[in-house]
């Protein structure tokens, strides 16, 4: 069905470029409209929008899941194992044990054997 590539015009810069029988593919798979603009336009076009998630296709109109862009703040914790220090993403409020990344491979890695 999509055994051909297919030369198509860009809407903004009305320059021809090439949708590839596996982009095609790809588009169909997620029902995707074919693109309006050739590569180097849609990067110029996510860049002017500040777009900095992953993927290179529209999320239709989603934010990137409430995160920021910026650095993760890290906490300081001891580690319940070990007892060493431990930085982690979350402020530790000592309801639960809170692990070295070490020692919390390890936790893992024990709780999903069977």
């Amino acid at each position: 069905m999509y055994g051909q590539d297919k030369t198509l015009s860009c809407a903004d810069c009305n320059q021809e470029f090439v949708f590839t029988a596996s982009e095609q593919a790809f588009f169909a798979e997620r029902q995707f409209s074919e693109p309006r603009r050739c590569p180097s336009c849609r990067a110029a076009r996510k860049a002017s929008r500040g777009d900095t998630g992953g993927g290179g296709y529209s999320s239709g109109g989603r934010s990137g899941g409430g995160y920021s862009s910026g650095p993760r703040e890290m906490f300081s914790a001891t580690c319940s194992s070990c007892g060493r220090e431990a930085q982690v993403p979350f402020r530790p409020s000592g309801a639960k044990p809170v692990y070295c990344s070490d020692c919390f491979s390890s936790q893992r890695a024990s709780s999903n054997r069977y």
